[in-house]
Parts: C-alpha cells; structure tokens; sequence
C-alpha cells in the first residue's frame, strides 16, 4: 500500500471524504496535500489533529519498512501558511532587536518551527538566531544583534593592546 493509500484509508475511517496530492517536497520528503470539505476539522486547533495523523502514518510505513522516508501531511497548503506567519511575526520581532540592540528571547517551540526561524534570519546581516543544544529542557530561539565586522575588529584591536 503506497503512503497515499494508506492516509485515504486512515482518513476514511475517520470519516473524512478528500482528495490527495502528491508532490514531491523538499530534498527527498514526499508530501501528501489534502484537500476537502472539512479543512478545519481535519487540521485541528493550531494544527495537532494534522500532526497526528502525520506522525500516525509515519509510524504506520515505518513499521512496514525502516528505511521509509518521511511523509509529510499537509491540509489545504495549512503548513506553508502557517510557516508564513511564523516568520512574519518573528520578523517582527526582530525589528525590535534591530532598533535597540538587546536581544529578545522567543516563546518555545517545537524543532520544526525552530528550524523555519533559524533559517529565516541565516543570512540576516543585523540579527542572528540562538538556541540551547538539543539536551536542553527549554526549547526556545534568542534573536541577538549581530556584530558589524567592523565593530568586531574594533573591540579585537582594543582587547588585543597589552600595558606597557
């Protein structure tokens, strides 16, 4: 049973009627967009009925094989929009970073999220993101202003002089 044919069963048991996409995602990961009637319902508060049914079939085609490649489930193309909001809002954010210089720490989240911020702000020239090593018990990002190079050089020069 090929990953779309096993979310169309799993989905009908639920009682969902939909039709699915496949498309090929980013790197090798496939994604199964879905389409339907009952968008908000199948993609649940703030998106944890769709991350389940995701984690549910990965499971599922992980048990059948171990070397599975990951199925990502999206509603509707909620994801993208999703990601788009989070970025916009930390962006926001990191305005403020910009404007006064202090650095902001950022409400937890999970490591996809996580990863959509550190990507967002991985060329920025003012404003780098930080997080704690994956050990650590809270997950969240620190939006820190960025040290010109040539404020960098200066302070090296200026701890780099010994006393005569």
């Amino acid at each position: 049973m090929t990953p779309k044919e096993l979310l169309d069963t799993m989905l009908g048991y639920l009682g969902f009627v939909v039709e699915i996409a496949e498309m090929q995602g980013e790197g090798e990961n496939l994604t199964l967009q879905i389409y339907t009637e009952e968008s908000r319902r199948l993609i649940g508060r703030n998106g944890e009925m769709l991350e389940a049914i995701q984690f549910l079939l990965n499971r599922l085609l992980q048990a059948k094989d171990k070397d599975a490649p990951k199925v990502i489930v999206d509603c509707e193309h909620y994801r993208s929009m999703r990601e788009d909001r989070i970025v916009q809002r930390v962006r926001e954010l990191a305005e403020r970073v910009r404007i006064t210089g202090r650095s902001l720490q950022l409400e937890p989240m999970n490591s996809y999220q996580r990863r959509i911020v550190h990507n967002a702000f991985k060329d920025d020239p003012d404003v780098a993101t930080w997080s704690p090593s994956d050990s650590a018990r809270i997950k969240q990002i620190t939006l820190l202003k960025r040290q010109s190079k040539k404020e960098h050089s200066q302070q090296g020069a200026a701890t780099s002089k010994s006393p005569n």
